[in-house]
């Protein structure tokens, strides 16, 4: 048994991590500013992670073996963790993003076209940090989500009061109800009503993860690892927007409409018109097993149908 600590846990994928390690026989400690309880027999924390002083006066003498953060999207917030659980825990997690190598957002270094990218690409050790960037502002952090991460990361690497590991997320699916972004909602609902699906004219493959093959890697990286440094987390098998929608169609019974928009516009949620699939070789080498995308990926579909079915939108 450890003693683990989850920063938010109140839904999705995280809600399931919670779970998970109290199933697991950990003794389990959520923080979350109250919006949503754990379940019954895990001690819940109600403190904003925004407010270093009631971050501190929540966790009074509490010390950890491992702090699971879900909620870390600012290097100001990684900052005030750095300082809050230096010496408190002996192993910090954080749960990034594919976003950090998105080619669209920062200069990265050159890989051959379609060649998933390594965890090195993006080095947490070496990145600029700028805490006084307007953070705190929603506006501003949703149009820099992906270098909030990868700040965030960088602060956390550097910290040196606990050891660090960041596990970098694929595209998220699964869950039905629970998968509160609505993107393959986007596809179930538009492709069930005969409308349009907005794509690239070259369109580009990108990697996912099922919601709760990412909590168990979670709870591995928790309880049963002991790397550092970032970790790549997706299934095996490249996905590009128009595969997603053909498994859709096939169980909606209806083809999709697709039309093209010009280069530079918006469109559909996972149509990308840049390659950044990630290499998961490193999670492998660690004896971490994988599943294909094309063996959960029906089952996802089925579940987003499910849900848009019991509540329509």
């Amino acid at each position: 048994m450890q003693r683990i600590c989850v920063i938010g846990g109140s839904r999705y994928f995280g809600k399931l991590l919670v779970e998970r390690l109290q199933s697991a026989g950990h003794q389990v400690t959520v923080i979350n500013r109250g919006s949503s309880r754990p379940p019954e027999g895990i001690e819940h924390l109600v403190a904003d992670r925004d407010d270093e002083t009631a971050l501190l006066a929540a966790l009074g003498s509490r010390t950890f073996d491992v702090v699971v953060d879900q909620v870390c999207y600012t290097p100001v917030q990684a900052a005030i963790a750095a300082r809050v659980f230096a010496g408190r825990a002996h192993r910090y997690v954080m749960t990034s993003t594919i976003e950090v190598y998105d080619p669209a957002t920062a200069a990265l270094p050159a890989v051959s076209p379609g060649t998933p990218v390594p965890e090195m690409s993006v080095d947490p050790a070496t990145w600029r940090v700028a805490l006084d960037l307007p953070w705190h502002d929603e506006a501003y952090l949703g149009a820099h989500y992906a270098e909030g991460k990868r700040q965030a990361e960088a602060v956390l690497t550097r910290a040196g009061g606990f050891a660090f590991a960041s596990v970098r997320s694929a595209h998220v699916l699964g869950g039905g109800a629970e998968e509160f972004t609505g993107r393959l909602a986007h596809y179930t609902e538009r492709i069930r009503r005969g409308e349009e699906i907005t794509v690239h004219e070259k369109a580009l493959p990108s990697v996912f993860i099922h919601y709760a093959e990412l909590a168990d890697l979670l709870l591995w990286a928790a309880a049963d690892s002991s790397f550092t440094g970032p970790l790549n987390a997706c299934s095996d098998g490249l996905l590009d927007v128009r595969d997603l929608a053909a498994a859709v169609a096939d169980q909606v019974g209806r083809e999709p409409v697709y039309r093209v928009v010009t280069e530079g516009a918006t469109a559909s949620p996972f149509s990308f018109d840049r390659h950044y699939a990630m290499s998961n070789t490193r999670a492998k080498s660690m004896h971490f097993a994988f599943s294909r995308t094309s063996d959960w990926l029906p089952g996802a579909v089925a579940e987003a149908l499910t849900a848009s079915a019991v509540h329509p939108a």
